[in-house]
This record gives C-alpha cells, structure tokens and sequence, in this order.
C-alpha cells in the first residue's frame, strides 16, 4: 500500500498522529505539505503575521521529526486543489491520509479533491484528530445539535474513548524511490515578507511539550483558582500546540487526566468548551458570517472608525482593555479573562459590530483558530450560544480591580501607567489632576454607565421588533 500522509497545519506532529501511523503499519509512505497561496501568498501571509511564524517553525520542527524517523517531508507549492490530485496520480498512490478540519472553506476543498482522486480511484480517508470527538457525533436525546454548552460537556465526557494516544512511529521508511517531486524548501519569514517576532512562543514538537510539561508541574494545580488572574501565569499558554496540532488535544486530555488534582477538572472542562466550539461550527457552517442567535440579524451596530481605531491601538482609556490591545499586537496572545473585557467592550461600550473584532483578533493571534474566535466573540456580543442572557456587560473596571489586583498586567502593557498607585491604577482617570497630567494617558473614551445604558436600550428595542 502507498499512501501520501497530507499534513495540513492542524497537525504538525508525529505523536498520536492517525494518518501517519496507519500509513507506515501499510507500506510506503509520502509525507506531503502543500504550500497553497490561501495562506503562503505573501499578501496573505503578512496578514497573519503571528500564526505564520509559528506554523514556519513548527513545520521545520516536524521536517526534522520525519527525517529522524528516515523519512522526508515533501513540500509542494499550488493549489491544494490542483496539486493533490495531482500528485497523487503521478505518484501512482493508492490512498490519501489527512485529518479533518471542521471549516466550512476546508471541507468544501476536502470535497472538491476527494471529488477528483475518485475519478481516479485513489482512497480519500480523513481521520479524527482536531477534536476529542467526531464534529457532529455528539447528540441530543431528539438527535439534535447541543445549543448549551454544560449538557454537551457532560454528554462529551461520558462518551470519550478510553484508547490512550497513539505513540510516534519508531521509524519509517525512506521514500519510495520513483517518487519525483519540484519540492521547494520551507519559506522563510523574510521570503514572505515578515519579520521574527521574538516575543512570540516558538512552535514545533519539542516546545509543545515542553510548555505541556511544565504546566503540569506548576500551573496546573492551582489552575482553578488562578486561570482568570491576568496578573498571574495561571494558565497553560498551550493553545497555539493545539491550533496548529504540534499537541493533540487527546495528548493533553491523557496527561492532565493522569496528573489530576484539584485544577484537573475546571482544565479539562475548557477542553470541552473548545470541543463545543468546534462542534457547533461542524454543525452551523454559516456561524463565521452570522450570529447564532437569529434574533440579533441586523442589529443597529454603529460605524465609528475612530472608537474602533482607538480599541485596536490601546487607546481607550479603560486599562485592562488596552492593556488586552497592546498585548494582541505585542506577543499573539491575550489572557482569556482579558479577551472578554476587551470584546465585551467593542460590541457593548462602543456598540461596533464584533465581526470586526473577530477579524483583528484572527489576524493578530498566534492561537487564532476559526471555530474558537467566532464563538468567543459571539459569546462576548451576546449573540451566540450562552445559557446567559445577552444583557451581560463587563465593567472593566470591576474586572481589573479583581483580576488583576495590583495592576501588574496593566503596568506590563501600558507603562505610561507605570507609576500610577495601585488605587487608581484600573480608573487613572478619577486620580488626582496633578497626577492625571503626569500619566499622559488618555480619558475614558465614554462613561461605563453611560454606555451600558446605551447597549441595553438598544439591543432591548430591536430584540422586540425581531
């Protein structure tokens, strides 16, 4: 048996990687990544700054996994449309192994080649890998999908496999020797035009599970308690491995689930929520245009180009929500309780349409994934699938005063507010004049109370008319 092994850049890995193992237990195996211009072409590359660089230096990480195994990675550059199929006859491949992604722009190119290597009569196979369980397998009692997240949760964890992960293959074997291919190495930052960003978290194998590895013997056990300090480093920063699959999430399920202890449990349960997330875009592909909640379909949302420019830039004069802005374009990573603050404010506060916010989330992060963001956001929004209702707003200041209660995440990020006293480090606006003229930080861009009303009385007014 031939099989090309189609590593997809959700799975850069050679541990508990479905596709590769069977292929190797099969016969000869191509290892293949196609640079398609969806992502690599430079104009698109440079507006995925973060992520590419992390996907470039996991992609190096796995070429030199493959070539320690006595293998080597093929890396093609086209159409992923065009070239697989391709490649597939000229290799003469009786099978192609991939995993499946849950976006409906990946399944529509997953139809498309398996539409074309048909006709040809070579086997389409796409494994489960992304998620704990196949997108789409979790039901309700009437066979429908899930629209709460807790009894998904539980109706998730009572039907998780017990099979442990799958080990990485021992060796492989060398390429089959007619196998010809205009292979080009793996791009460099500066072919695509980027610059390194040294602040970000180096990707590949090995670093994933470092950071796996000592999360387990620090982070994790106080996990419940302090995953919402944005002051503290609470959490486990290991959601880029699994965005780009240089960790499997049922690698991180195992071993949370051996380590136990107190944080085990509120851990695991955030692997659920992104299980749902993944689940529900499975489930509702139109989610990346529209809010789930049919209800809010053409909600007045303003147009205001300087209070969005003011969000994006940190310039709001609410600390915790700049802080989340400087750090996004700083590191490709915001603290989760930080995400919150920071979308709740865009769609409630200014009253902007939190697709924008998505879309400059998507860009900026390193762990930006499709299904994740876009429940997230409608989740802040108040438009996506909550058991809460939509009324919830964030205070910033309230959540900087209790999450972040000296101000260490604040200071890190805004240091004009460096010198500002712990008791108006979350409001610099209330402090004294002569220390306000000192700050050079800027007003509040509106009043919380002000706004809050704002968004209540008109999300209250077309909810009645929808």
């Amino acid at each position: 048996m031939r099989s090309i092994v189609w590593f997809r850049g959700k799975d850069l890995r050679v541990a508990d990687h479905g596709p590769l193992a069977e292929a190797v237990a099969g016969g000869e195996v191509i290892p293949l990544f196609v640079l398609d211009p969806y992502f690599f072409a430079p104009e698109r590359a440079r507006d995925l700054p973060h992520r590419m660089q992390f996907l470039l230096d996991a992609l190096c990480s796995l070429e030199a996994n493959l070539a320690h195994l006595g293998s080597r990675l093929l890396v093609v550059p086209g159409r992923s449309v065009d070239v697989v199929p391709r490649l597939a006859d000229q290799w003469r491949a009786d099978q192609l192994l991939a995993h499946r992604w849950v976006e409906p722009f990946g399944r529509e190119r997953d139809r498309r080649i398996a539409e074309a290597l048909g006709r040809e009569g070579v086997a389409f196979r796409l494994f489960e890998g992304e998620t704990l369980l196949p997108p789409g397998s979790v039901r309700t009692g009437q066979g429908g999908m899930f629209r709460v997240f807790t009894p998904f949760g539980r109706a998730c964890a009572a039907r998780l496999p017990a099979d442990p992960p799958l080990s990485a293959p021992n060796a492989m074997p060398p390429l089959p020797g007619d196998v010809v291919a205009e292979t080009v190495p793996i791009p460099r930052l500066t072919d695509l035009g980027l610059e390194a960003n040294p602040r970000l978290q180096a990707g590949g194998e090995r670093a994933a599970r470092a950071r796996l590895a000592a999360f387990l013997d620090g982070p994790l056990d106080g996990y419940g308690r302090d995953r919402d300090r944005m002051d503290l480093p609470g959490t486990s920063r290991l959601s880029a491995d699994l965005k780009f699959g240089t960790l499997s999430v049922r690698q991180v399920w195992q071993a949370v689930s051996d380590q136990g202890g107190v944080g085990a449990g509120p851990f695991l349960n955030e692997l659920l929520w992104r299980e749902f997330s993944h689940h529900l875009l499975w489930e509702w592909p139109a989610l990346l245009e529209h809010p789930f909640r049919p209800a809010f379909g053409g909600f007045p949302w303003r147009e205001d180009a300087g209070a969005f420019e003011a969000w994006t830039e940190g310039r709001t004069g609410y600390p915790v929500v700049d802080a989340a802005a400087r750090q996004l374009r700083a590191e490709g990573f915001v603290h989760n309780r930080a995400r919150m603050v920071a979308a709740s404010f865009l769609a409630k506060h200014l009253m902007l349409d939190w697709r924008l916010g998505e879309a400059h989330y998507l860009r900026w992060l390193t762990d930006g994934d499709w299904a994740q963001n876009n429940a997230g956001w409608q989740w802040s929004a108040g438009c996506g699938c909550d058991a809460q209702p939509w009324f919830r707003i964030f205070n910033p200041v309230a959540q900087g005063e209790r999450f972040d209660p000296d101000g260490a995440y604040v200071k890190r990020w805004v240091p004009e507010l460096a010198g500002c006293p712990v008791a108006f480090i979350h409001q610099p606006g209330k402090a004294p004049p002569a220390l306000r003229a000192r700050l050079d930080y800027p007003d509040p861009i509106m009043d919380h109370g002000l706004a809050r009303g704002r968004f209540l009385a008109t999300a209250k007014a077309h909810l009645a008319r929808a």
